[in-house]
């Protein structure tokens, strides 16, 4: 840029629509917050916004939630540095800064300080977000406008509902089917499962709505298959004949080449093709693709050496029939997008009466209301509530945000009264795997036509580095037809690169003492080439022995950055980073630079934590303490990875029991803590009992594989909040192992190891927007061509669309658009260099085959376009048109050496630990029955241990003795006796208002064909009497004021021992007989839990809990002995004791003349499934007075009154 010209931070209009393209490092965000500064200024200027403005009214939109914070504080901190300057206390503004105050006149200053500080103060109220945020906020605001419910749940993780409504897909349009079409479901799409991942690229495209039925589809495509393949197959069997005669005929006259066809050969052939013809059902026929070559016109006049080949229908028409056989209508595709239109339709109702949404439900809910009935008065309400717009990286804007954009501010009218300003780099739109479409970036540079904006002056990068830089993009641009980017079309190039000054750096690279090359090109020569194995191999080697040549040398002083005051800064490993495409290639240089002793950290915008070894033996960890009992379970969890046993120590698991059982009761003990205090708590005692810290430090990945043990320890706390008990936790653990691919949380990607100076291994896509130092691209002529084997996205018309079958012009125009993608990530991985970058490049071949596929990589196509190598020797040809001195060298790649890195060692501290004078704190939690019980192996959190739903069949009659068991249904029936509770247990006896309470939970849980029985149910239960024994109590019959739900206790525990509790219960309850024991646990601290109900009745108090255990199939088995069996197998005993002397202790305090005989009722156990036996599944029982007093003393601290017991 000329030093005299004016900045575009300054001279760029604030009116009507326009396009600012910024180049790698031309200060982007640097502009952004100038242009901010302008608008709240509002100076009057014929190029600013017609007033100034508040931070409220400036929308500003960027596409993370990093980098709306960043550019939030950046702002913020550009104001109050602008309000300064104009009171005269900033010494040295910056020269946008220092410009903007020359231009104010001096009395005005006061005045602007004043606006720039109140918009500073406001900054917290500012419109900086993500596009998600900001459409989320327009729904909720103009509620009315766009149609929205005021009030809606954001869903981060929908999988779930997903996997639900391809259940319901499944019931509706699978279950039905018959013959032919119920076969080919069975064959090829198998169970819900499997189908929903073969939609997931459907589901994120545009469908037309879902119409007829998936039998009538199927059936239709399967008999418009059998049609053209009968009409196929009629000529064939007479065909073979007739040419194996005359192939016959050849080969008796010697006119054939006997090396080529033999009747050993052709006569199998035929025998396949009448096979086909002969069989209705036979698809296609059983030959090799020599076959099929030999068997044409072209096969047999190669294999034919005297006289004419034979002509025959058969010879010309083998092609085609190949070609036919692969175009015949089949049901994959229609059936396909039958389904996915219908899940998504579902899908879609589903969420709206759930009043959820997803992230990008966000977008096209606000879309659908800007092209709706009401969408030109939303987009005015918008445009007045946000004049004026600045979109941060719009070059990875879809076409749906742009829409949305575009219908505010109407891009191609160039409104004078508002201001859209879009900024970005189309050379870095490389995130079209996430949507992005660099199209729709083309269609606003067209609809700003005239109106382009240009960042031209690099502020990262040296001068030498940028000109590298230039040097290759401009031959690429000059030489090529279609441009650098491959979008020239004649003289219409819409993504030309433009080069770019530089403004230089202050220090300067050095090697030995003279300024180095900026661009180094490694060119790994051979005769043939190479395999991406044998690349990444030895590349990998050749990139680690250069990076340790000049560390050492920087410890040396010979290699480092000299600064203009004459210091001198050696390099070390935080300023090198390596940029990768994929963890294998990551992987790769990590290993050879850790042999080499470097160490290094990965980081990636892809992994996930959950795709780790570490995510599967966590999985093992949970399962094991979760039930140590089990041997297998626990077996498995030692024997994982991660905890590192030698086989010494798994083999003294199986002969010493000794030495067994302790681990057994380690991992009881795990389960404890667990309990008590959360699965993070638990992690973190079980990772420092088995020194994992300290070993795994020992290794060379091992602060990977730490920090990766710690980040899911996380997750799994964080997640453990909405989940119910540890098999719950279980549960949610292993989908996420069996679903990597349909998350795309940023909670999940995998976290830097360590923020000490090592070297930076980062994916090409995680570093745009960083800058290094020196970068090194030692696999950057690797290639990903695009694969017909799978669906593909493309482009028609500048519109994406999905291709499911793509051909061979389909996957040409795919990896045609891979290309030009792969070039602008090459542009990213360039241009995050300060300094230096080194590029290993060889030839490479793919697979078995012996030819070159160098030209499908973006640096081929740098060097010499699309064409192929002749030969691997051609390469060092290409790449000396490259050279230019100073700046840009080739040179062979560095020989390879063991030469390690010593890195220096830095002085230990003298630390010492402090001593507290004080006496060793007691040990002091907060227990529950729960916590108290957990050591044993049954499981106390759950009335039945696991999930059991088995859909009603047809015509089948509910009943409890049918209804779902488990955790989760157990909480369902809990939840609605307290819904009762609230609301007045007589409210709900009338059967219609029960039913509104009753039918949306039940619809919430999918379960509504129970509604309707669940209803009478309740009215069942609630008038059910006999409460209390030999009374008429109901609970319907109970009032308000007589009864307390869900009431909590909390009392003092003073060193209790789990088993002298033990002792007092079982010899106090039950006639004294066996039951599981407690462990050796103590309670010291408070105790706590919650009564599901309290009720009074005549005088007397009681306890109620609500148990949802199944204990048989009918009615008959809810009698009073099988009861009393459930009540010692769960040890429930403890439970009822614990709540009746909670209420002792609370009628004690309140009561006046308190007496247990008189006051207490006792407790009962309702078995809820149990209310249509004679006992109503009710189970009484009361502690007898002298069991509750002792536990009263015990737990106050006086065990030596009870001692005796």
């Amino acid at each position: 840029m000329n030093p005299t010209q004016t900045p575009l931070a300054l001279s760029c209009p604030l009116r009507g629509s326009r396009l600012i393209e910024a180049s790698a490092g031309t200060g982007k965000t640097f502009t952004i917050s100038a242009l901010y500064l302008r608008l709240v200024l509002g100076q009057g200027g014929e190029a600013d916004f017609p007033r100034a403005l508040l931070p409220p009214e400036i929308l500003v939109v960027t596409f993370t939630e990093a980098a709306t914070q960043e550019l939030r504080d950046r702002i913020r901190a550009r104001l109050v540095d602008a309000a300064r300057a104009f009171r005269h206390d900033l010494a040295a503004p910056d020269p946008i800064i220092a410009q903007l105050c020359q231009q104010t006149p001096s009395e005005q200053w006061p005045g602007c300080a004043r606006k720039l500080e109140i918009a500073a103060q406001w900054m917290d109220q500012a419109a900086v977000s993500t596009i998600h945020s900001w459409c989320q906020r327009m729904l909720r605001e103009h509620a009315f406008d766009s149609g929205s419910l005021f009030e809606q749940t954001l869903e981060t993780d929908q999988r779930e509902l997903r996997a639900e409504v391809t259940r319901d897909y499944w019931r509706e349009q699978c279950y039905p089917l018959h013959g032919d079409a119920l076969d080919w479901v069975a064959q090829h799409w198998q169970s819900p499962e499997r189908l929903l991942g073969a939609l997931h690229a459907l589901l994120a495209d545009q469908l037309p709505p879902s119409s007829g039925q998936l039998q009538d589809l199927i059936v239709d495509s399967l008999n418009q298959r059998a049609q053209a393949l009968v009409h196929l197959k009629t000529p064939w069997l007479q065909w073979a004949d007739e040419l194996e005669r005359l192939i016959e005929q050849g080969v008796e006259h010697k006119q054939v080449n006997g090396r080529m066809l033999q009747r050993r050969y052709f006569a199998p052939w035929f025998e396949a093709l009448r096979a086909w013809a002969e069989d209705p059902e036979q698809q296609a026929p059983a030959l090799t693709d020599s076959a099929w070559m030999r068997l044409s016109e072209d096969g047999l006049a190669e294999a034919w050496k005297s006289g004419e080949p034979p002509r025959h229908p058969a010879t010309q028409n083998l092609p085609l029939l190949r070609q036919a056989l692969a175009e015949l209508a089949a049901p994959d595709q229609p059936a396909l997008k039958h389904a996915a239109a219908w899940i998504a339709e579902r899908f879609e109702q589903e969420q709206r009466r759930l009043a959820q949404m997803g992230f990008d439900d966000m977008l096209k809910r606000l879309d659908a209301a800007l092209q709706g009935p009401s969408g030109k008065r939303l987009a005015e309400v918008i445009c007045t509530q946000f004049p004026v717009a600045m979109i941060d990286e719009f070059q990875d804007t879809d076409p749906l945000q742009y829409r949305i954009f575009d219908s505010i501010y109407r891009v191609a009218n160039n409104d004078q009264d508002t201001a859209l300003l879009l900024i970005g780099d189309p050379k870095q739109a490389i995130y079209s795997f996430r949507g992005a479409d660099i199209h729709t970036y083309l269609q606003a540079r067209r609809d700003t036509a005239g109106r382009h904006e240009n960042l031209d002056t690099n502020y990262r990068s040296s001068q030498s580095m940028v000109d590298a830089v230039n040097r290759v993009f401009e031959l690429a641009e000059t030489r090529q037809a279609q441009g650098a980017f491959r979008f020239a079309r004649g003289m219409d190039n819409p993504l030309p690169f433009l080069s770019v000054a530089a403004q230089g750096r202050k220090e300067v690279w050095q090697w030995q003492g003279v300024p180095a090359p900026a661009m180094s090109i490694w060119h790994l020569a051979s005769d043939e080439p190479l395999s991406g194995d044998a690349y990444r191999e030895q590349m990998a080697d050749h990139c680690a022995t250069a990076m340790v040549t000049l560390l050492n040398a920087g410890q040396q002083d010979e290699a480092g950055f000299a600064h203009a005051d004459g210091t001198f800064v050696a390099v070390k490993p935080a300023d090198m980073a390596v940029l990768v495409r994929t963890g294998r290639e990551a992987q790769c240089i990590r290993r050879a630079l850790a042999q080499r002793g470097v160490r290094s950290v990965y980081l990636s915008d892809k992994d996930s934590v959950f795709a780790s070894l570490e995510a599967q033996d966590l999985l093992r960890w949970l399962r094991a303490c979760a039930d140590p009992g089990n041997d297998g379970l626990l077996r498995a969890a030692l024997a994982s990875a991660s905890l590192g046993l030698s086989w010494a120590e798994l083999e003294r698991l199986n002969e010493d029991e000794r030495y067994w059982e302790q681990r057994v009761d380690q991992f009881h003990g795990f389960r404890r803590l667990w309990l008590r205090q959360g699965v993070l708590p638990m992690l973190q005692q079980l990772l420092h009992a088995f020194q994992l810290p300290t070993r795994l430090l020992q290794q060379s990945d091992g602060e990977r594989r730490l920090t990766n043990l710690l980040h899911l320890a996380e997750l799994m706390q964080r997640a453990a909040r909405e989940l119910d008990g540890e098999q719950a936790l279980i549960r949610h653990l292993s989908e996420l192992l069996l679903n990597l691919g349909d998350s795309s949380s940023e909670e999940q990607v995998l976290r830097l190891e360590s923020d000490a100076e090592l070297v930076r291994v980062v994916t090409i896509h995680k570093s745009k927007g960083l800058e290094y130092p020196l970068v090194f691209l030692p696999f950057i002529a690797h290639s990903r061509p695009a694969d017909g084997k799978k669906p593909l996205w493309l482009h028609d018309g500048g519109v994406r669309q999905l291709n499911l079958a793509p051909d061979e012009q389909a996957v040409a125009q795919a990896d045609a658009e891979r290309l030009g993608e792969d070039l602008r990530l090459l542009y990213v991985a360039l241009t995050r260099a300060r300094h230096a970058c080194w590029l290993g490049l060889a030839d490479l071949k793919s697979g078995r085959s012996k030819s070159s596929v160098l030209h499908h990589s973006a640096v081929a196509w740098l060097l010499a376009g699309a064409e192929p190598l002749q030969s691997s020797v051609q390469l060092g040809e290409w790449l000396h048109a490259w050279e230019q001195a100073e700046t840009l060298a080739v040179i062979a790649a560095p020989v390879v050496t063991e030469t390690g890195y010593q890195p220096p060692v830095v002085a230990a501290l003298t630390l010492r630990e402090r001593h507290p004078s004080h006496p060793e704190f007691a040990r002091w939690w907060v227990g529950s029955y729960s916590a108290l019980i957990g050591g044993h192996d049954t499981d106390y959190f759950a009335d039945d241990k696991e999930d059991l739903f088995t859909p009603l069949r047809t015509g089948e009659t509910p009943n409890m003795h049918r209804f779902p068991r488990g955790p989760q249904p157990g909480t369902f029936l809990h939840g609605l006796l307290e819904l009762a509770a609230d609301e007045g247990f007589a409210q709900l006896t009338d059967a219609d208002y029960c039913a509104e309470r009753v039918y949306p939970r039940c619809q919430r849980r999918n379960w509504g064909d129970w509604g309707g029985y669940l209803t009478e149910w309740m009215g069942s239960l609630l008038t059910f009497k006999g409460l209390v024994p030999g009374s008429d109590l109901s609970l319907a019959a109970l009032q308000s004021a007589h009864y307390q739900s869900e009431m909590q206790f909390l009392f003092t525990a003073h060193d209790v021992k789990a088993s002298t509790i033990d002792q007092l219960v079982c010899a106090h309850t039950l006639d004294a007989v066996d039951r599981p024991a407690l462990g050796n646990d103590r309670l010291n601290g408070l105790f706590k839990g919650y009564i599901d109900l309290v009720f009074e009745y005549q005088g007397r108090y009681w306890v109620l809990d609500y148990k949802s255990n199944w204990l048989g199939k009918d009615a008959s088995a809810y009698s009073e002995a099988a009861m009393s069996r459930a009540i010692l197998e769960h040890r429930y005993d403890l439970q009822y004791v614990f709540y009746v002397l909670a209420l002792h202790r609370q009628l004690r305090a309140r009561l006046p003349d308190y007496d247990y005989d008189q006051h207490m009722g006792g407790a009962a156990y309702w078995f809820m499934r149990g209310v249509e036996a004679d006992s109503g599944g009710l189970w009484h029982t009361r502690p007898p007075r002298e069991l509750i007093e002792s536990l009263d003393r015990l737990f106050a601290g006086q065990a030596q009154e009870v001692a005796h017991v």
